[in-house]
């Protein structure tokens, strides 16, 4: 028979950590090695226990889930050991979601997930497939995709030139400001027009304005 996978779990609602730890206790291949209502706790039981799943809540007193996390997985990294933190939790907002996931958590579900759900994103953890709330994966390729602010693709001279336009300054002004040719002047203005997709300076002044460049 295969080796169980060793679960630790953590959330300050005692009912939820009773309700889950029936569930799991049932269920043949899973070993339930314990449970902590806050972050600072769960640090300690994951030294001690070792396990290879962690279910971990976010929002909890002493120290919440996300910096839980991040310190077991630095912890489990000088101990030369791995472990998969599942988030399970009732927020899905975007801070806490970008914010667990850059901390290391390896799977996001909420509490409105069965019994059956928590237990399949346990077994995919253990063989290293994350499972990921569909909602979150949403957030996910939003942030993939989300093109750039447009000024962000101007060279830092761009930049120093288009903060001059948005002062309402001419191309001679910037010329004496900057100690660079007109020609090199207009070939910057000619760049960022571009960039900005505008057509002329006073859209660019506009532009500038508006995305405090100014």
């Amino acid at each position: 028979m295969a080796d169980k996978i060793k679960v630790l779990i953590v959330d300050d609602h005692e009912m939820v950590r009773m309700g889950l730890g029936a569930y799991l206790s049932t269920v043949d291949d899973i070993e339930l090695v314990g449970e902590a209502n806050n972050g600072k706790k769960a640090i300690e039981a994951a030294i001690n226990l070792l396990p290879q799943v962690i279910l971990m809540d976010l929002v909890m007193e002493e120290m919440d889930g996300i910096t839980a996390t991040k310190e077991i997985l630095d912890e489990f990294n000088k101990l030369g050991k791995t472990v998969k933190i599942i988030v399970l939790t009732s927020f899905i907002d975007d801070d806490k979601v970008f914010a667990a996931l850059e901390a290391g958590a390896f799977s996001y579900l909420l509490k409105t997930s069965s019994a059956n759900e928590v237990l399949d994103a346990i077994r995919k953890a253990s063989d290293n497939k994350p499972v990921m709330e569909s909602e979150v994966t949403n957030m996910l390729l939003n942030r993939i995709h989300k093109k750039p602010p447009k000024h962000e693709l101007l060279t830092q001279r761009e930049l120093e030139v288009l903060k001059l336009v948005g002062l309402g300054k001419t191309n001679t002004e910037i010329s004496q400001e900057l100690f660079i040719g007109i020609k090199t002047v207009k070939t910057h203005v000619s760049n960022i027009l571009a960039k900005l997709e505008v057509d002329d300076r006073t859209k660019a002044a506009v532009y500038a304005n508006q995305k405090d460049i100014v």
